[in-house]
């Protein structure tokens, strides 16, 4: 029997036969896209999205049908900023397939961010913002500077937001099946083989980032995030109002705005978490579970970018 002789059969087939049937090729096509080695799903039963786990032309067509608004807003930090970085950026971030407007926040502006040529249908818009004399300043200014351009600026000029810093490197596409309504990133660092207690978290209960030991699901890296423009606003005004907290007590937590961030979605989950794939490292092997790096921090001299220690 053929593929036609088959469909044709099916076609004769009783209502609740050709129900089972449909159900038999769903549960086929999701299996050949379920990972075996990875966890693919949440304990609170979101997707955890890797290379295997989608279908790009599928997803992004059904996305395409609602034309969404992307927002990206770039930090770039001082001795970070590239501009030949920024265009890379702005010509390979969400594939071409997205209209993409960007905010720029140059934290030591210049004009060559005007020069940068961008494919149809992407826009920049430079925002500088003061100078910070260490980059734990610059740390707690994206959240402020973030809160501030979304309440005053781009409320209805996006439907979907992503922050991410200027010094990523994308390698693979990231489209639509990045969208969700709060999107995180799993720290490439503590995905696997580390134990829940022994996550980065704040540990010391007078900083508002306070995690206490046996609490938490992932850590998330602060680098890349994104969803609904109205999520992440909520989520970069809780850093930044609980930043704001714990410095009038002289209290900086760990990791600075990436602590703050782990608190707010242990409490607050994401309804899709990223795999490292994400936001890999120019510094570390590609280990065999990630199948595809769509995203790289590049290396950097930290005694340079950072003389205050720090990574």
């Amino acid at each position: 029997m053929d593929m036609l002789d088959f469909t044709k059969s099916a076609v004769k087939l009783p209502f609740s036969q050709k129900c089972i049937l449909i159900l038999f090729f769903i549960f086929i096509f999701i299996y050949f896209l379920i990972r075996t080695d990875v966890n693919c799903v949440t304990n609170w039963n979101v997707p955890l999205v890797w290379e295997g786990t989608f279908d790009p032309i599928v997803i992004d067509a059904i996305y395409k049908k609602t034309n969404p608004r992307v927002g990206v807003m770039i930090f770039a930090v001082g001795k970070y900023v590239s501009v030949n970085l920024l265009q890379h950026i702005m010509e390979h971030s969400f594939n071409l397939t997205w209209a993409c407007k960007y905010r720029l926040f140059p934290f030591s502006f210049f004009k060559s961010c005007f020069k940068i040529a961008l494919n149809e249908g992407r826009k920049i818009t430079v925002l500088p913002v003061p100078s910070a004399k260490h980059w734990q300043e610059v740390l707690f200014g994206r959240m402020k500077w973030a809160t501030i351009t979304i309440d005053k600026q781009i409320r209805n000029e996006a439907d979907y937001l992503f922050l991410m810093d200027v010094d990523s490197l994308f390698h693979n596409r990231i489209g639509a099946e990045s969208f969700s309504r709060l999107s995180a990133v799993l720290h490439r660092g503590y995905y696997k083989n580390t134990e829940r207690a022994n996550f980065p978290y704040e540990r010391h209960p007078e900083s508002r980032a306070y995690i206490p030991v046996g609490e938490g699901d992932y850590y998330y890296t602060a680098a890349v995030l994104g969803g609904y423009l109205e999520d992440i606003y909520n989520l970069v005004r809780y850093c930044y109002e609980q930043s704001e907290e714990d410095s009038k007590n002289k209290i900086e937590a760990v990791w600075q705005e990436e602590s703050h961030l782990n608190k707010y979605l242990l409490y607050n989950k994401p309804t899709k978490v990223l795999s490292p794939e994400y936001l890999w490292s120019d510094y570390d092997a590609v280990p065999a579970d990630i199948k595809v790096v769509r995203i790289s921090q590049l290396k950097k001299n930290y005694a340079e970018v950072r003389p205050n220690g720090g990574h």
